[in-house]
């Protein structure tokens, strides 16, 4: 990848920034919107997994589509989805408009950093993939920032409807500069001439059978499995985390929302070392170490006496997660070369499902264990995670792996 991000990149960077601060408004609103609809934490949490699931499910059609008209100019179309939908979650009358607004949010945001990935894969050789999957992290990770402190101080400033209209904007600037730029690209933006490993999208194969051959390699299986069962955990944890605080300790939402924003600046710091950490460590060696210090994090934060102990478990488990994940990230755009889109869709589908999973079961638990449960739970798990990673194929066995057209 070139040292000056070329404006493709830059565009898709800020769309991934827009869908991932979508992504996690809704986390620090849980009891706002409870207050608002005359609804329990854990009725008005569906917001948060309404998204997820749908983004999750749509996943199986978004890979296909970027392999075969192209990922920058899917990505285009979703970013314009996007856009009507945060709209319509700005003038909800009721919590089912509002679930059902976040759902088609869910289900356009789908197609953004998924197949930006893909994109990144497609220009950028392998051993330097990882590097540049965390710079593009940079992008998703201040966007998580945005989303749950920015979500935050609109709720308890101008009201939490202002900010949604917010993030509608912010899509629709990004949505004009992806379709000004596809316009001007022979390939809609797929092929742009600085790594040199670009292709065009490729010839109409179906769906299916693209699945089937990405499902059909064992190191394709291991990894989502892996990556479900994170997601489960994970994401469920950060959605609780700002409901803990404010329920554990009696902090505002918008001071919930401004601690749990040092989650992202620990995925910031991972992005800024990821090279020293590899170089050290090794990815699967790194990866365990990172679930490992998310998972005590969690646990930790379960108890926390006050405050200000919880400010630095956010900030290590967001650096903890981004040492897992971004592994993660990397095996998924190298494990089916030929269908990229797909196998990376499959895996953005394997994460949500199961952070849908995990939301439904914490749903519930809200409302009969309490908040303290599910941190602790949710910690164990992540740690678990982490341990399971050095079962994967080494960093050299990735290197062969191809996947015959079909």
């Amino acid at each position: 990848m070139p040292s000056t991000p070329n404006p493709a990149l830059r565009l898709l960077s800020l769309a991934c920034f827009a869908s991932m601060a979508a992504m996690r408004w809704c986390d620090a609103l849980v009891p706002v919107l409870a207050k608002e609809f005359g609804r329990s934490p854990g009725e008005s949490a569906r917001v948060v997994y309404a998204f997820a699931m749908a983004y999750g499910v749509t996943q199986l059609f978004y890979g296909p589509w970027g392999d075969r008209f192209g990922k920058f100019r899917v990505v285009g179309y979703a970013t314009i989805a996007c856009a009507i939908a945060a709209l319509a979650s700005s003038i909800a009358p009721n919590l089912d408009w509002l679930t059902l607004a976040r759902a088609a949010n869910g289900a356009a945001a789908a197609g953004i950093i998924p197949l930006t990935m893909a994109w990144v894969g497609d220009n950028v050789p392998w051993e330097e993939r990882q590097n540049a999957l965390a710079r593009l992290l940079s992008s998703t990770v201040i966007g998580m920032i945005a989303g749950q402190w920015l979500a935050a101080l609109f709720a308890d400033t101008v009201g939490w409807r202002y900010g949604l209209v917010m993030v509608a904007v912010l899509f629709a600037v990004a949505a004009i500069g992806l379709h000004r730029f596809s316009a001007r690209s022979g390939l809609g933006g797929d092929s742009v001439g600085s790594a040199g490993a670009a292709s065009p999208p490729s010839p109409a194969i179906p769906a299916l059978a693209r699945m089937r051959a990405v499902l059909a390699l064992p190191v394709a299986r291991q990894v989502l499995w892996i990556t479900g069962i994170e997601g489960a955990f994970a994401f469920s944890s950060l959605a609780f985390a700002p409901t803990h605080l404010h329920l554990k300790l009696g902090m505002a939402v918008s001071a919930a929302g401004a601690v749990m924003a040092l989650y992202g600046f620990g995925g910031i710091l991972y992005s800024r070392t990821a090279h020293h950490l590899l170089r050290r460590l090794g990815q699967l060696r790194m990866a365990q170490a990172g679930g490992l210090l998310a998972g005590l994090c969690w646990l930790g934060l379960a108890w926390v006496p006050n405050w200000w102990a919880a400010l630095p478990l956010c900030g290590l488990a967001g650096l903890g997660f981004y040492m897992l994940h971004n592994t993660l990230q990397a095996r998924a755009t190298q494990m089916a070369p030929e269908h990229r889109g797909t196998a990376v869709s499959l895996f953005a589908s394997s994460l949500f499902i199961g952070q849908s999973a995990g939301m439904l079961a914490c749903a519930w638990a809200v409302d009969h264990l309490g908040t303290t449960a599910i941190m602790a739970a949710c910690g164990l798990g992540i740690a678990a995670v982490g341990m399971g990673m050095l079962r994967l194929p080494s960093e050299a066995a990735m290197l062969p792996v191809e996947v015959p057209a079909r």
